[in-house]
């Protein structure tokens, strides 16, 4: 029998993974995560909040230089973190970088009524994204519009649109509960109330709306609402790990603002040495054959019990 969390015991989490696992994970040093990568699975290292944020601005920029007329390129970006989203802007308009073959999906978005946060709604991601970095590029360079793919409640045409054009790259950022996206754990219920998903089950998921885990919504509202859970919804539409598959890399920065140092080194420990658990779903990137995990060094920190 599987461990009942000790977070949310209605739900799947890391908490219910074997003992032994949790255990390895706490005990890793910096230069033991660093000697977790492997062919497939690279772990990078920053030594300043500048470098960390610059190299994650970079990605959007080398994907967007692939994009041709007869082979369009793009990046799949989250809002968490968003730092690197105004240096993005800068950077195009510099560098007088063309997206008319561009395009950007966007990962995630809140719902709220049955329906996808509005533009308008002060959580919104997709606003996030237009007010940090699209609307801040020069009308000549823009991408066109039909280019910038954000996620919907009815999630047909945005599931379309990654047969449009090549993802270069993911990027992403890792919460609390170990999702990328709000791939969350699911609830302990039907005919997973004894085992979670198996990897495979919970891969073939794509985008689709879900009921968000009660670590998940605490964690936005510490993040984003200055801790109002009850104004922070609990459901959103999701980019899903089918889509995740068809990008060519995923790349996951770490500089500690959203995971703390044992999550941190527990889904690095389980993608390199192949535990895939859909009760941490960070680990299912064990099976994608191109994965980089970026920390900023001085978030790393140690797990040892400290009184403050």
């Amino acid at each position: 029998m599987r461990a009942v969390s000790k977070i949310a015991p209605g739900w799947w989490d890391y908490t219910t993974v074997d003992r032994k696992i949790l255990d390895d994970a706490a005990g890793l040093s910096a230069d033991d995560i660093l000697g977790l990568s492997r062919p497939g699975f690279e772990v990078k290292f920053y030594d300043t909040i500048e470098d960390f944020y610059l190299a994650e601005a970079l990605e959007y920029i080398a994907a967007w230089q692939q994009a041709t007329d007869s082979a369009p390129a793009g990046i799949c970006g989250p809002i968490g973190p968003t730092e690197q989203l105004p240096l993005v802007a800068r950077l195009v308009n510099e560098l007088e970088i063309d997206l008319a073959n561009c395009h950007f999906w966007g990962m995630d978005e809140w719902v709220v009524d049955g329906k996808e946060a509005p533009i308008d709604h002060p959580l919104s991601f997709a606003r996030a994204d237009m007010e940090l970095c699209f609307n801040l590029i020069r009308p000549d360079l823009a991408m066109p519009t039909e280019n910038l793919h954000f996620p919907k409640a009815d999630a047909g045409e945005y599931i379309r649109s990654w047969d449009q054009a090549r993802c270069v790259v993911m990027q992403g950022g890792q919460g609390e509960v170990k999702h990328w996206a709000f791939n969350d754990p699911l609830p302990r219920e039907g005919a997973h109330k004894d085992v979670p998903p198996s990897p495979r089950e919970y891969r073939k998921l794509t985008t689709r709306v879900v009921d968000l885990h009660p670590m998940t919504i605490i964690q936005n509202a510490r993040t984003s609402g200055g801790g109002v859970v009850q104004n922070v919804p609990t459901r959103a539409i999701t980019v899903g790990p089918d889509e995740t598959w068809k990008a060519e890399k995923v790349s996951i920065w770490q500089a500690g603002t959203h995971d703390n140092p044992f999550g941190m080194r527990l889904t690095t420990l389980m993608i390199s040495k192949g535990l895939a658990d859909s009760a941490v779903p960070m680990s299912l990137l064990a099976d994608h054959p191109s994965v980089q995990f970026n920390f900023l060094r001085s978030a790393i920190g140690t797990c040892q019990a400290e009184m403050h």
